[in-house]
């Protein structure tokens, strides 16, 4: 893919950054996903406009790519985001298996407009018990079992 392409690509998941919240949707940011140089998933902001707070604007391409491919996997596929992606965003495009991210403002521009990351960078570094929101461990043994269960099962679709 040449620059040019990249580029109208940004420029696609900015415009629908400043769309969805010019419209109210949510916060200003914006992404698509292109599989084989098509468009196959885009997504705007949209945490206030549905009280989802996991609906930032790559969650949300990542569902509509998924469901359009009819995959989970979204192996070979590159995201372009107006905004470096959050570490949930991060998380779920490495599950997605997304082959590679293109961003446009850093996380350090989205601070200066109150989006500030480094509390979850610095809490994800601490041991589970010791967060902000403790992780207390509980029937550990049990979930375990259903690990094993699912290991063994001929039918599992691995991912």
């Amino acid at each position: 893919m040449t620059k040019t392409q990249h580029e109208q690509f940004m420029k696609q998941a900015i415009e629908l950054a400043r769309a969805g919240s010019k419209h109210g949707q949510g916060g200003p940011f914006g992404a698509i996903i292109v599989f084989e140089g098509k468009v196959v998933g885009t997504g705007s902001n949209k945490v206030t406009s549905t009280n989802d707070p996991t609906a930032h604007a790559e969650v949300v391409a990542i569902r509509e790519a998924c469901r359009n491919l009819k995959t989970f996997s979204l192996k070979g596929a590159q995201i372009y985001t107006s905004c470096e992606p959050c570490p949930m965003c991060l998380a779920a495009l490495y599950w997605a298996r997304i082959d590679q991210i293109f961003f446009a403002a850093t996380q350090e521009d989205a601070a200066t407009i109150g989006f500030d990351d480094a509390f979850f960078y610095i809490e994800l570094k601490k041991s589970p018990q010791n967060r902000l929101i403790p992780a207390i461990p509980l029937l550990r043994d049990q979930s375990v079992e259903v690990f094993k269960e699912w290991h063994k099962d001929p039918n599992r679709i691995p991912y």
